[in-house]
């Protein structure tokens, strides 16, 4: 008999209901201590107070979050050098999970912070761009935003009409930008806009534009019932004179917005998790708990079956992201799988929500539970950083070769 058959078998580690699959192996000692800095952050400084924020329709002191997102290496996390914390792609996903585990309104805060305004600058800005806007973006003492979608421009931003003309050395910065996260508190943005500088006469620029420069206002939008704890912003330039230098000199034409949303989507794909995570606990801990019929209502099959397809989801989700960060990682990840990870894992959170929800019965609408708030954020992410039917085109485009947006 050879060794292998006579060996004892080792004994099972006991089932661990928040991590059913054993996912937590797959982690680094570093991995772990990211994810659970970052936890404890948000359970001290958001989960405390996130239910009046939502229910006011504001984050106050959204400023001083910046800089202790800052302090704790989360702005511009996987970016290298000029303050950044230089992690790895899961490293910040797993940040991402935990920040939208608490809401998702601060995860965008992050996500459009380092994934947008920073990478932009970071990827294709010039030398002295970086070095005049990372440092204090990465530290949260300067917040960004990006300037992409416009009132009539959402999922064709080639058809944006926000525009950019010459006038001697200087650029005119004219046009509107619309749903734009942190855009009123933003001390720089970077904006996308048509110019004249491309083979058809019409080239799309990325612009580095300080928000104090004279013709550049961001009114806040309010009367939202998703992303309530969020600053969401219209950009209006008008006829806003920039320097030669204001301009991104890597970036020309839709490859550079959209290569920066390819990265801020990847955070999204862990991020969902984080809010069907909060909204599965929240569930199984009423289960638990709630008592009808003289026993807690987790003991009736329906119920089960409903956690038990809700934990299905929610961890081949995070299986999902976690294989989609290690592509990144390696260098091996294409627009199409972030579109993957997207598409299924904000889908199956909301599902995940909208059954939480009723295990929770009336109890499930208060903000009391975090399972409502969770579930009408999730409808603006579902949206933004493309729609589903935009992400079921680009995979489809991918299946079959043949282009069907137009």
């Amino acid at each position: 008999m050879s060794s292998t058959e006579s060996a004892k078998p080792s004994k099972l580690p006991p089932f661990d209901a928040a991590d059913p699959l054993g996912i937590d192996d797959l982690l680094g000692p570093d991995d772990l201590a990211i994810r659970d800095t970052v936890r404890t952050w948000a359970t001290d400084r958001v989960l405390p107070h996130i239910a009046e924020w939502y229910e006011k329709g504001e984050l106050p002191g959204i400023r001083e979050l910046a800089r202790e997102l800052g302090a704790l290496g989360a702005l511009g996390m996987s970016l290298d050098g000029y303050g950044c914390a230089g992690a790895s792609a899961v490293q910040y996903g797993l940040a991402c999970l935990e920040l939208e585990a608490a809401d998702s309104g601060i995860r965008s805060l992050v996500s459009v912070q380092g994934s947008l305004a920073m990478y932009a600058i970071h990827r294709f800005g010039s030398e002295e761009q970086k070095q005049r806007w990372l440092p204090g973006m990465a530290a949260g003492e300067i917040i960004g935003c990006f300037g992409l979608t416009e009132p009539d421009h959402g999922s064709d931003p080639a058809g944006m009409r926000t525009y950019a003309k010459r006038d001697g050395d200087d650029w005119i910065l004219t046009g509107r930008k619309m749903w734009i996260t942190n855009g009123s508190v933003a001390g720089v943005a970077v904006v996308w806009a048509q110019t004249d500088e491309g083979e058809d006469g019409r080239g799309i620029r990325g612009f580095v534009v300080p928000t104090d420069s004279p013709g550049f206002s961001a009114p806040e939008i309010h009367h939202k019932w998703s992303l309530r704890a969020s600053v969401t912003s219209e950009l209006v330039m008008d006829e806003v004179r920039l320097p030669a230098d204001a301009v991104l000199p890597d970036a020309k034409g839709l490859r550079g917005p959209l290569s920066c949303l390819s990265h801020a989507r990847y955070g999204i794909v862990w991020g969902s998790m984080g809010a069907a995570r909060a909204s599965f606990e929240s569930a199984l801990d009423y289960a638990r708990s709630r008592e009808q019929f003289g026993r807690p209502i987790g003991g009736f099959q329906l119920t089960q079956a409903k956690l038990a397809d809700m934990a299905l989801e929610l961890h081949k989700g995070i299986l999902l992201a976690h294989h989609l960060g290690r592509r990144m990682d390696a260098g091996r990840l294409r627009p199409e799988q972030v579109s993957f990870g997207k598409l299924n894992n904000v889908r199956e959170a909301i599902e995940i929500c909208r059954t939480s929800r009723t295990i929770l019965g009336a109890n499930g609408i208060s903000l009391e539970y975090p399972v409502m708030r969770h579930a009408t954020n999730l409808e603006s992410v579902l949206t933004y950083e493309g729609t589903v039917e935009m992400h079921q085109l680009v995979l489809g485009k991918a299946l079959t070769g043949l282009d069907a947006f137009r």
